[in-house]
């Protein structure tokens, strides 16, 4: 396990962050995971980085402080908050995120304070989230157990057990084995994406038509210049970098008015540390008129309203249904990893990639060639064993682009 604890660590910084020699690495962890964190930042320094800089975090104190802190703190992030992300972010530095929490933390919070936090925050750490957005700066995500999530995830076994065999199945969906040999998986598997990146931008489709027995029966326009991405992404500074580790999908952004019909959730979704499930939208015009969920509804909503474009919807993402993280048969109430097992969408703010010369653009520019612009970004899955997804390009041909879950491209 110490092996393939080291190889995951390695992978992060040097595959995912892709850290430069001279390059600040700020990593943003959970106490409770410091001893991953320390495993990344030996990792770092051995690859030549000039700093490691901690952000640290702790989900039962952010609890407390929901439940028992003075109301007006919700409405406001303090000055040195903000200047710690958008000073690193502005120096050039790396951004690598280790995410280990219990997907139910916020049950019970008060949803007006949750709605106020979020859209304080939202606004206060716009420039750093437009530069993340943006890939000025390389960042990645990864994730490792922590016992609440564990025992979510595998409710019938001990506390010890539910975080081995957690690990087990991050390991296999990151591609690690412990043997040295996950950057080559990774390089591999980035092949297998670009072949078929390609092939969608080589269609240059006007619009996607989705269907399945869940009831969802979408169409999405497409921007007439939008472009196809996935696998590694590259910083403005020339770095490559992965920004899911996992990541199995292929993702472009929407017309943000080009969204008409009613769409499905497949599976439940963690929103703001709880749980919304068995949910769809009605979409006209690309807004999302119509909010229904047997469960979390309420958050749901608000969640869409939490400015103008928490309405509309910023990504499309393509994932076959037979990956290796679908085919654990887990469902892992962590979007990091569910995303990654069944095609999604997004709403809220689009990727500026998903434009040709959309990273050189202002968010006027990018508006003008039908780009979402939000303070959130809210990734749910919708994809299903029989989904099919039909694409039609400028000349009117049809194209079949998903048959039963799986690309038949």
């Amino acid at each position: 396990m110490q092996a393939k604890f080291e190889e995951y660590a390695k992978l992060l910084v040097e595959v995912g962050v892709n850290i430069q020699k001279g390059q600040n690495l700020v990593i943003s962890c959970p106490v409770d995971c410091a001893w991953f964190a320390r495993l990344c930042a030996k990792a770092a320094y051995a690859a030549g980085c000039r700093e490691v800089i901690m952000n640290w975090g702790d989900e039962l104190l952010g609890r407390e402080k929901y439940l028992h802190a003075a109301d007006d703190v919700f409405d406001s992030v303090p000055e040195w908050r903000v200047r710690f992300s958008t000073d690193y972010a502005r120096g050039g530095a790396a951004f690598l995120h280790i995410a280990g929490s219990d997907p139910e933390i916020l049950k019970g919070v008060d949803q007006d304070r949750l709605v106020r936090s979020a859209r304080s925050s939202g606004e206060a750490m716009k420039e750093y989230r437009q530069l993340q957005m943006s890939n000025a700066v390389p960042w990645s995500i990864g994730a490792i157990p922590v016992p609440s999530w564990a025992k979510k995830v595998f409710p019938g076994v001990s506390e010890e057990e539910a975080v081995n065999k957690l690990w087990d199945a991050i390991f296999t969906s990151v591609r690690v084995s412990g043997d040295g040999t996950a950057v080559q998986r990774w390089k591999e598997h980035l092949d297998t994406l670009q072949i078929r990146i390609d092939k969608l931008n080589d269609l240059r489709l006007e619009s996607l038509h989705y269907t399945n027995s869940l009831g969802t029966d979408l169409t999405i326009r497409l921007p007439e210049d939008h472009i196809w991405g996935g696998g590694d992404g590259t910083s403005k500074a020339g770095i490559h970098f992965i920004a899911n580790m996992p990541t199995e999908e292929i993702f472009t952004a929407p017309l943000k008015n080009g969204i008409d019909g009613v769409v499905y959730s497949a599976m439940p979704l963690v929103l703001s540390g709880d749980l919304v499930d068995k949910f769809h939208f009605v979409i006209k015009e690309g807004k999302i008129v119509e909010v229904h969920a047997e469960v979390g509804e309420a958050k749901l909503k608000a969640e869409t309203t939490l400015d103008e474009g928490a309405s509309y919807f910023g990504e499309v993402a393509l994932v076959p249904y037979d990956s290796p993280i679908r085919n654990q048969e887990l469902l892992f109430y962590n979007t990091l990893f569910d995303e990654n097992a069944a095609c999604h969408l997004a709403f809220g703010e689009a990727y500026s990639e998903c434009i040709k010369g959309g990273a050189d653009m202002s968010k006027e520019e990018l508006k003008a060639h039908g780009l979402n612009d939000s303070i959130t970004h809210v990734d749910f899955m919708v994809g299903t064993a029989d989904l099919s997804i039909t694409g039609k390009t400028h000349d009117g041909r049809e194209v079949p682009i998903f048959v039963n879950g799986n690309f038949a491209l």
